[in-house]
């Protein structure tokens, strides 16, 4: 049996209106491949998140407050996609319920733990602490790119190591507006304990079966 830990982008189904069709689809991926596999999924936030963010910024609230208004979209958006896993595994408050949890229950589905933190940092934190197989984080592009996949001639980097993938992380960091397939903290926390990082266009969920079942899929491999 393995064990993944999945990152669910917010932007991927939480919309200022809910993609039920998208969960769904995500859902029916996920449930038939938990009777020989255990799956922990982050939810993140998206823009029913910012919306509640945007509105605390109109009374110049702090940045933990936000954080918090963030989170708790998170463990809504946690409890949304464990209905339709028919998951009976409650959505955890604590990061230390994750491990007795999963001796219960194939499918643990959470939103975030921590203010300041992002969905793929408490992915990274949840797969070292369960020694996770595999951590997938489902964003909107294919993967690392060489530069920026917008632009004309960028190419797909289909694998990378950790220690390299952190060089041009640590380069382009502090970049204003670079779109990043991995959070910096959870690239971190992944090379400190040799976890794999498989980063895949969550829009293309047929990548996500290939990859689940170890087959040849489109995406980055960060090992």
């Amino acid at each position: 049996m393995k064990t993944f830990v999945i990152s669910l982008g917010g932007s991927l189904f939480a919309h200022n209106t809910i993609d039920a069709s998208y969960i769904k689809k995500f859902a029916d991926i996920i449930k038939p491949l938990s009777r020989n596999n255990r799956f922990i999924i982050v939810t993140g936030g998206g823009d029913v998140a910012r919306n509640y963010i945007n509105a605390l910024d109109k009374i110049k609230s702090n940045e933990t407050d936000k954080s918090w208004a963030g989170i708790r979209v998170t463990k809504l958006n946690a409890y949304l996609v464990s209905k339709y896993l028919k998951t009976n595994c409650p959505v955890p408050n604590k990061l230390s319920e994750i491990r007795s949890l999963t001796k219960k229950h194939k499918i643990v589905v959470c939103g975030g733990f921590k203010p300041n933190m992002t969905s793929d940092g408490d992915a990274a934190d949840i797969a070292k602490i369960i020694k996770a197989n595999m951590l997938i984080n489902l964003t909107n592009v294919d993967g690392l790119y060489d530069k920026d996949p917008k632009l004309k001639g960028a190419k797909l980097i289909p694998q990378i190591s950790l220690k390299d993938f952190l060089k041009i992380m640590k380069q382009i960091g502090h970049k204003a507006g670079q779109h990043f397939v991995l959070d910096l903290e959870a690239a971190k926390v992944c090379e400190k304990n040799n976890i794999q990082v498989s980063i895949i266009n969550g829009k293309r969920l047929a990548n996500l079966r290939k990859c689940l079942i170890s087959k040849p899929f489109i995406g980055t491999v960060i090992y």
